[in-house]
């Protein structure tokens, strides 16, 4: 058994001919670049890729594999450079009856083994997006009626972010998943927490005590890429090994979730669109303590405040750890030549966040760079809450 690192949820800004994929995701974000960030600075070993639905990345799919560098195996994947596992995903918005009887949305993360398999799930989702070149589209169906869709293609199927205002079931739709899945509840293993999220929070809900929980970046740019992540013990990296993991089947499963601090996130907290300010008093805040008013984006702490059915956070027993990781771009004074000047030394992300020494930082870039990451690591920070589409302030030391 090996442990590896795995980012399940990285997006696609633009084809290699410069076809829009993600819209607000940065243009160098093509499907060449996001492997090579994974092996030369990341080091990261799976990677989900999550627009290869649309037809222009399928197209670069197809003429990646033809370079040799990379080929797929039978168990599912991509495998490039040997040294990096792509899996093939597509993040679909499913259009729900939100618990008010109203129209709701959320995302759904799919993953497919075979490139054949999400050119055949593309191709059947033309028919419910109107724009199946684009991103993360909204389908004219629902989530109980995607997953069948899914698996028809011998896909899963992951809820996305699940607790953000915008775009997820728990955050615009419902107070419960089995409300949404209905019999098909036990289909869904796992969830994705999202970045105003962690462990200790959704453990508050007693229908996930039962499923696995995944911390991914949905990163909009290279440099993101990782800014959460997982540790994974499997035997090979893998689709098949990847699914055994998250389903906890002969030894393969999460070790460790790595993320931000729930604070940093950008809507861990109620914020008033009227003042312009996040809102830090007791939770659920549900209006404005300054102007009363009723015109808010609700936080993730306060929706889980409002609907969680446990008077206390137990996680079970066999739930791994969620560790507070702040990575190199998030901590104070690293600019981007500090970054690429640590990363020719010691290679990738993953090294110089979880495997040097103080002395041996401090060696490349001097004793207070050293100490901001020594410190990160061990999570002696300062931190005000974000809202309202505004990351948290992170002060170090």
């Amino acid at each position: 058994m090996n442990e590896v690192f795995a980012d399940l949820h990285v997006h696609i800004g633009r084809s290699e001919n410069g076809k829009p994929i993600k819209i607000t995701g940065a243009r160098s974000l093509n499907f060449a670049n996001i492997a090579n960030e994974c092996v030369d600075r990341k080091g990261i070993n799976i990677v989900g890729i999550i627009d290869c639905a649309s037809p222009y990345v399928i197209e670069d799919i197809e003429n990646f594999l033809k370079t040799g560098q990379a080929y797929e195996i039978e168990d599912g994947g991509i495998i490039y450079k040997d040294k990096v596992c792509i899996i093939l995903g597509s993040e679909i918005e499913t259009s729900e009856i939100n618990d008010d009887g109203k129209t709701g949305s959320a995302h759904n993360l799919c993953y497919f083994p075979k490139l054949e398999n999400i050119k055949a799930f593309s191709k059947h989702m033309q028919k419910h997006i109107k724009n199946i070149t684009l991103s993360s589209q909204r389908a004219n169906i629902s989530a109980y009626e995607l997953i069948d869709i899914v698996e028809k293609y011998n896909g899963i199927l992951i809820p996305a972010h699940a607790f953000t205002p915008h775009k997820s079931f728990y955050g615009n739709c419902t107070d419960r998943l089995e409300k949404i899945f209905k019999e098909k509840f036990n289909k869904i293993f796992a969830i994705e927490l999202g970045l105003s999220a962690d462990t200790y929070l959704a453990d508050q809900i007693s229908e996930l005590e039962t499923r696995t929980f995944v911390t991914n970046s949905d990163a909009h740019s290279l440099p993101k890429i990782a800014r959460e992540y997982n540790k994974i013990l499997l035997n090979d990296i893998s689709f098949k090994e990847l699914v055994m993991a998250l389903k906890n089947i002969d030894g393969r499963k999460i070790v460790a979730n790595y993320g931000l601090d729930p604070k940093l996130g950008k809507y861990h907290r109620t914020f008033c669109e009227v003042c312009g300010k996040a809102i830090t008093g007791t939770a659920p805040v549900t209006k404005c303590d300054t102007c009363n008013s009723q015109n808010i984006t609700m936080g993730v702490f306060d929706r889980i405040e409002l609907i969680k059915d446990k008077k206390q956070s137990k996680s079970p027993e066999n739930r791994p750890p969620y560790i507070y990781q702040i990575p190199l771009t998030f901590i104070p004074g690293l600019g981007k030549k500090t970054i690429d000047k640590l990363l020719d030394h010691f290679e990738t992300e993953m090294t110089i966040l979880h495997r040097l020494s103080q002395d041996d930082i401090e060696a490349v870039v001097g004793e207070k760079i050293a100490m901001q990451i020594i410190n990160s690591r061990e999570g002696k920070v300062q931190i005000e809450s974000g809202g309202g589409g505004v990351y948290g302030k992170l002060t170090v030391g």
